[in-house]
C-alpha cells in the first residue's frame, strides 16, 4: 500500500512563495507516490481569527486556488476542509487528556506566535491548544509524512508524543508516529529580511500577485545597506535578492559567479532585482492564469468530493480509538 501524506494550510489569506518551497513543491511531486491529503484548516484558522470568520470562509476557496494552480490534482490529492469533518474534533479532546499546559508552553513554534500576536496576557485557550488538533489532523488520517517548513518540526514532534504516549496507556498500536519532509528550502525569509514570508506579517510574495505587484515587492527588497557605489563589495549573507535567487534561479552555476562578482563589487542590485522579478515572473505567470480559470462552483464540487472521502478513512480511525479506549457501548 501506497504511505499516506498528510498536509494542509490555514485559510487566513492567499498562499505565497514560502508556503510554495516550504510545502507546496513537494505536495505536487510526491501526489503521484502517495496517497496524499491537503486539509484547509478553517477551524485551526478560527483560533485567532474568531471575530472574523467571513475572512476565513471567503480564502477557503482562495486557498484551494491556488492549490489547483500549482499543480496539485484533485484525481490524485485529496482535499478536504477541516470543520466538516467533526471526528477531528472528537479526537482532539481525547488528546487534550495527553498533553499538559508546561507541555504547550514549551512549544517553540506557539511561543514565537503568541509573542508575534501579541498574546502573553491574554490566550485565547484554542489557540494555545492548536496543536493538540493538529495532531488530531494528522493521525487521523495515519500520515507517514508530514510537508512542512522548518517552524512547524516542533508540532510534528509533540504529534508523535502524543501518539507515543496515546498507545502505550490504552494498549493498542491503532496510532502512528509521521516523519517530517522538508522542502529544499525549508523557511523562506519575508521580502523585508527580518523574519520569515507571513501572511500576517504581510511581507511575502503570493502567488497570485500580478505583474506589476511582483516587480514591486522585488524592487522594494533588502540588499546590502554598504553596497551603496557600484563599485563596493557586498554581501550575499542577508541579502535577502540573493536568498529568493538561491530559492528559484535555476542556473546554480550562473548564480555562483553573480555571488563572486557581487562580492567584489562591480554589479549593481538594481541587474540583481531585474534577474530576479524576471525569475519571478516566469515562475508566477502560468500559476496566475491557471488559478484564474477555476469557478467558484468548480471548487465547491472538488471540495464536497473530497471532503466525503477523507471523512470515511476519519470514521474508520475514530472507531479504532474509540475502541482502544473502550468507548464501544453498542
Amino acid at each position: 500500500m501506497k504511505k499516506v501524506i498528510l498536509t494542509g494550510d490555514r485559510p487566513t489569506g492567499k498562499l505565497h512563495l514560502g508556503h510554495y518551497v516550504g510545502s507546496l513543491l513537494n505536495r505536487v511531486l510526491l501526489q503521484d507516490t502517495y496517497t496524499q491529503f491537503v486539509m484547509i484548516a478553517d477551524v485551526q484558522a478560527l483560533t485567532d481569527n474568531f471575530e472574523h470568520p467571513q475572512k476565513i470562509i471567503e480564502n477557503v476557496y482562495e486557498v484551494a486556488r491556488d492549490y489547483l494552480s500549482v499543480g496539485l490534482d484533485p484525481q490524485k490529492t485529496t482535499f478536504f476542509i477541516q470543520s466538516q469533518i467533526p471526528e477531528i474534533t472528537e479526537l482532539t479532546l481525547y488528546y487534550l487528556n495527553l498533553v499538559t499546559l508546561g507541555r504547550l508552553e514549551r512549544n517553540p513554534t506557539v511561543k514565537t506566535e503568541i509573542h508575534q500576536k501579541k498574546y502573553e496576557d491574554s490566550i485565547p485557550a484554542g489557540f494555545f491548544c492548536y496543536p493538540v488538533n493538529q495532531a488530531a489532523d494528522i493521525t487521523i488520517f495515519k500520515a507517514d509524512l508530514v510537508p512542512v517548513g522548518q517552524d512547524q518540526v516542533p508540532m510534528i514532534e509533540q504529534t508523535n508524543e502524543i501518539v507515543r504516549k496515546f498507545n502505550r496507556i490504552y494498549d493498542t498500536t491503532c496510532l502512528k508516529e509521521a516523519k517530517v519532509l522538508l522542502g529544499d528550502t525549508s523557511r523562506l525569509v519575508g521580502i523585508d529580511g527580518k523574519s520569515k514570508a507571513s501572511k500576517s506579517l504581510g511581507n511575502a510574495l503570493f502567488l497570485s500577485d500580478t505583474p506589476e505587484e511582483i516587480k514591486h515587492k522585488v524592487f522594494a527588497m533588502f540588499t546590502d545597506p554598504m553596497h551603496i557605489r557600484l563599485s563596493d563589495p557586498g554581501h550575499v549573507e542577508g541579502n535577502v535578492v540573493f536568498t529568493y535567487l538561491d530559492a528559484f534561479y535555476k542556473d546554480k552555476e550562473e548564480l555562483a559567479a553573480l555571488k563572486a562578482h557581487y562580492e567584489r563589487g562591480g554589479l549593481g542590485d538594481t541587474t540583481l532585482k531585474n534577474l530576479l522579478n524576471e525569475t519571478l515572473q516566469n515562475l508566477l505567470a502560468p500559476f496566475r492564469e491557471k488559478r484564474e480559470s477555476f469557478q467558484t462552483k468548480d471548487l465547491k464540487e472538488i471540495l464536497f468530493s473530497g471532503t466525503t472521502q477523507a471523512r470515511k478513512v476519519a470514521q474508520e480511525t475514530m472507531r479504532e480509538v474509540r475502541e482502544a479506549i473502550g468507548l464501544n457501548y453498542f
